[in-house]
């Protein structure tokens, strides 16, 4: 690891009300244990390779407020073991939201959607090709839940793209009643008293920015800007992100893929390299370098 990234204190600053980071960083920022958890359903792009690295990197800065604007299914806030007094998690993708409200508020509900679900690829293409606005939020949660989980590669099921079914020789049947159990009763417990929001990234960043607060960032791919849906994420909000943090008052670590022009648009900050897996099925990984950005 490079010196000066992680567990460096930055230099004094004046926060609000005229404190220093110094004075934040040692009032108000113990970090309580917490049982960790498992993300409820695969994501394209998720950190399962690097998120014990990376929440080891988040909990050596101090921060009260923890902040994600692009969560997915938050593989990093869920393996964390430590928690400050304020979390956020936001993401675009209204599907994702429900789901976590629904896991929050509602788990018995969300669970018996799945008494007698089977892994059938019939049931996949009716529920990827069924409106979600015409169901119930518990049932709109479960359809997520259930496509996602199957969809090769984690990509974000869509209506009208029925994508492939990740089924075949190599593990059992992911759709089972004790499986769902032990990750929606893992997820509902570490929800509880997290905000989760549905902001443009922007107005996340700027509505929770404080300088006590640290953001995770992990935006789409340079180069797969919209393997997440088309009209979220351009690759001109790359240079736009770049300039809104180099304005801001807390704390972040930002992952993005090891290229020229992520390193061009984000001079001037510290860069971490780290060799990560890519791992579509179970007869396909590779290793790809990524680099951990922060301020």
């Amino acid at each position: 690891m490079q010196a000066g990234l992680a567990g460096t204190v930055p230099p004094p600053r004046t926060g609000q009300g005229g404190l220093s980071w110094e004075r934040l960083s040692l009032s108000n920022h113990a970090l309580e244990p917490v049982d960790p958890a498992l993300p409820i359903a695969p994501w394209f792009g998720g950190k399962k390779y690097l998120a014990a690295r990376i929440a080891e990197r988040i909990e050596a800065v101090p921060h009260r407020c923890y902040a994600e604007p692009f969560c997915g299914m938050a593989g990093v806030f869920f393996r964390r073991t430590s928690r400050p007094k304020s979390e956020a998690l936001n993401d675009i993708n209204g599907e994702i939201v429900n789901l976590y409200r629904i896991v929050r508020e509602h788990p018995e509900e969300l669970l018996r959607q799945f008494d007698w679900a089977l892994t059938a690829r019939a049931e996949f293409i009716r529920l990827v090709e069924t409106p979600p606005d015409i169901l119930t939020d518990v049932q709109r949660a479960a359809r997520f839940a259930y496509c996602q989980t199957l969809m090769f590669g984690g990509k974000p099921a869509t209506l009208g793209s029925r994508g492939t079914i990740s089924t075949g020789p190599y593990h059992p049947a992911k759709i089972t009643t004790e499986r769902l159990q032990r990750l929606v009763g893992g997820a509902h417990a570490r929800l509880q008293g997290v905000h989760v929001e549905s902001l443009d990234w922007r107005v996340f960043i700027s509505r929770y920015d404080k300088p006590f607060t640290l953001f995770y960032i992990d935006p789409p791919y340079w180069g797969h800007e919209a393997d997440y849906g088309k009209g979220i994420f351009a690759r001109e909000d790359f240079a736009a992100m770049a300039d809104l943090l180099r304005g801001l008052k807390g704390r972040f670590i930002l992952s993005l893929n090891d290229r020229p022009e992520v390193r061009e648009t984000f001079a001037g900050f510290e860069f971490e390299e780290v060799t990560t897996r890519y791992s579509a099925n179970a007869k396909s990984t590779r290793r790809a370098a990524e680099l951990l950005i922060s301020n």
